[in-house]
């Protein structure tokens, strides 16, 4: 009798991220993505990958304190730019290079949240990490 060649099949579904079906890479990413309103999302969703519920919780805050800033700069800021003192030009140069740092770090988290690997920001990491370990 002829032998038959049995192929043994390997299973090449990636592992799939908890709640969100997902592979871990990708749900961080759209968290960060989706600063704030996404994480909020993959963090109700996830309940088991801790890195896919930490960059969840650091989009979270992260957005949260790019809310409260811009609040702030336009509270505190905005009538310097009106008032006819000349440090207005000084102060949007200033307002440029921070936006330009955030989008910087923005992308940062994306491309490290897609290589697998996981950037705790100085202020908010700690923060996100505290929120997930708890």
């Amino acid at each position: 009798m002829p032998e038959e060649n049995k192929e043994e099949v390997k299973e090449t579904t990636p592992k799939s991220s908890g709640g969100t079906g997902l592979e871990p890479n990708v749900a961080a990413m759209l968290a960060y993505l989706f600063l704030g309103i996404g994480g909020l999302i993959i963090y109700l969703i996830e309940k088991e990958n801790k890195f896919v519920r930490f960059a969840a919780m650091q989009s979270i805050v992260l957005g949260v304190a790019v809310l409260a800033l811009n609040f702030l700069y336009s509270i505190i800021l905005v009538p310097i730019f009106f008032s006819g003192i000349g440090v207005g030009l000084l102060f949007s140069m200033v307002s440029w290079l921070i936006w330009l740092g955030f989008v910087v770090v923005w992308i940062m988290l994306m491309v490290k949240a897609y290589q697998n690997q996981e950037w705790e920001l100085p202020v908010v990491g700690k923060i996100a990490r505290n929120a997930v370990n708890k």
